[in-house]
């Protein structure tokens, strides 16, 4: 099996627990369809982007230096680092 390749694209900034949402600030592009790896000291998963959006308008592409929501599966903490994996 080949090995993943992990690429720094931001960190949690926020969370909303009671709508499962995390803001990302962006420190590289990430696009609908990308699956990221979030990682932390308590926290450690993967999830396919189904959906981003910036001030409350959905998106299919982000750059670096925006923040995106993302609809997230699990608990994440601000400061958290998120991957792009390939």
């Amino acid at each position: 099996m080949g090995e993943k390749k992990l690429e720094r694209v931001g960190y949690i900034a926020h969370y909303y627990p009671k709508i499962e949402v995390a803001v990302i600030k962006l420190a590289g592009s990430l696009s609908v369809g990308d699956k990221i790896l979030v990682k932390g000291v308590n926290t450690s998963f993967e999830q396919m982007i189904e959906s981003m959006q910036i001030e409350h308008e959905n998106i299919e592409k982000a750059i670096a230096g925006q923040s995106v929501g993302l609809k997230i599966k699990q608990r994440v903490r601000e400061d958290d680092v998120v991957y792009k994996t390939s």
